[in-house]
């Protein structure tokens, strides 16, 4: 695997790459240990944790908008700046709460922050590189996610191992750290350039994107397709624990199979999409794609030896993987193509919103679905894979007939 494939090229794409990596490494750390610091460190039951994480990403799903269109207006720079050291500052006043109003609060403050933060850096992105190179460059970002990613939950892990209160303190601290350190990367990118308005979309419209019925559309397909991520954090562990015969190892071996592929071959998909016909194409496959993958899974729940649903649930996931790098192709050309120039920060905040609603109803629709009914449930959640992906072609067609000449000329060269 050449290191061209992994590392961006020099300017602004690795410098975003730089901040991202930073503050993912924090985050690894977070999603490992958080849980398990809320519960034993600050004495709060699993109902408690669930429903302020439920409330807070009710919440951040509903700000991302306005905070995108606050980046729209004030610059993408600046406010990804400020939503980085508030995320932060959201994670160093966990290291101090103990009790659950303050708990909520904090959460409330960490998922709006981070929501805000995910739109302004994707507007920053778009602000940045030129039309036919964002794809690639959210590639590598992705690529970049998940290593940081892995290597913050290598450290988490080491808390755990510790499980005491100044290891799970030290992690989250760091995590804290990390978003100051990635604002001050960010603060190393040039300024994009101010965006004019165009005549069909004037500026003193606020957040057009509300209005945008074939945009809404295409990212409720989207947050359909999103649902893979509380998949395989949720629903697959308890899946394999409680419905299969293979080891409890073999959680972790899917994620590291996971992360590892992604890592190395996600930049390398995303070169097969070159504007929004082969885009809807990715996203099209990847609705196959996962419904074979869903497949698979509920076939290892079948047998009573211990190495055969192993086999299976590996091959499930290579599937699976294959799904999530053509979604993430697809789905990253068809969010940028289709908003106007001078107001991606709203519309990536709306179309990032469905990462937020995916993580707010995945886990109760997946489990329900899933481990109530066994491999009935995963033939739904494929078909609802397969209907999202196949119904993706005809919304950009519809979408893009709605955008503006001048938007058209801008965009890449159709496939």
């Amino acid at each position: 695997m050449r290191v061209s494939r992994i590392i961006p090229p020099p300017g602004p794409p690795r410098t975003l790459a730089l901040a991202q990596l930073t503050n993912s490494v924090g985050d690894g750390a977070y999603y490992v240990c958080s849980v398990l610091y809320f519960s034993r460190v600050v004495g709060l039951s699993p109902t408690q944790i669930g429903a302020a994480l439920t409330i807070g990403w009710a919440l951040g799903a509903v700000v991302g908008v306005p905070l995108g269109h606050l980046a729209d207006r004030r610059g993408p720079r600046g406010i990804a700046i400020l939503m980085s050291l508030a995320t932060g500052a959201a994670i160093a006043s966990l290291l101090f709460v103990r009790t659950y109003p303050a708990f909520l609060a904090a959460v409330c403050l960490y998922t709006c922050c981070q929501c805000g933060l995910a739109a302004a850096r994707q507007a920053l992105l778009a602000g940045l590189v030129e039309p036919a190179r964002r794809t690639e460059t959210r590639a590598y970002l992705q690529s970049t996610v998940n290593a940081g990613l892995a290597l913050g939950a290598a450290l988490g892990g080491i808390a755990l191992q510790l499980d005491n209160e100044a290891a799970y303190l030290t992690a989250l601290a760091m995590d804290a750290v990390t978003f100051v350190l990635a604002a001050w990367v960010l603060g190393r990118l040039p300024a994009p350039a101010k965006q004019l308005p165009s005549a069909d979309r004037p500026a003193g419209r606020a957040l057009t994107v509300l209005r945008d019925r074939p945009y809404a559309l295409v990212s409720l397909l989207n947050m359909v397709m999103l649902l893979y991520m509380p998949l395989l954090s949720v629903v697959l562990p308890l899946w394999i624990v409680q419905r299969t015969g293979a080891p409890g190892w073999t959680v972790s071996a899917l994620l590291v199979l996971n992360t590892l592929t992604v890592v190395l071959f996600q930049v390398r998909m995303a070169a097969r999409v070159t504007g929004l016909r082969s885009a809807a194409r990715a996203v099209r496959q990847a609705g196959i794609v996962l419904l074979l993958a869903c497949v698979c899974f509920a076939v290892s729940a079948a047998g009573t030896s211990a190495w055969l649903p192993v086999l299976v649930l590996l091959l499930a996931a290579c599937v699976q993987v294959f799904g999530e790098m053509l979604l993430g192709s697809g789905s990253w050309e068809i969010g940028f193509a289709l908003a106007p120039a001078d107001k991606q920060g709203q519309y990536q905040g709306f179309y990032g919103a469905g990462t937020a609603v995916a993580r707010l109803i995945g886990p109760l629709l997946l489990t329900t679905l899933i481990l109530s009914w066994g491999t009935g449930g995963w033939l739904v959640v494929g078909a609802l894979f397969l209907a999202a992906g196949l119904a993706m072609e005809p919304a950009v067609r519809w979408a893009e007939a709605q955008r503006p000449a001048e938007m058209r000329e801008s965009a890449p060269v159709p496939d």
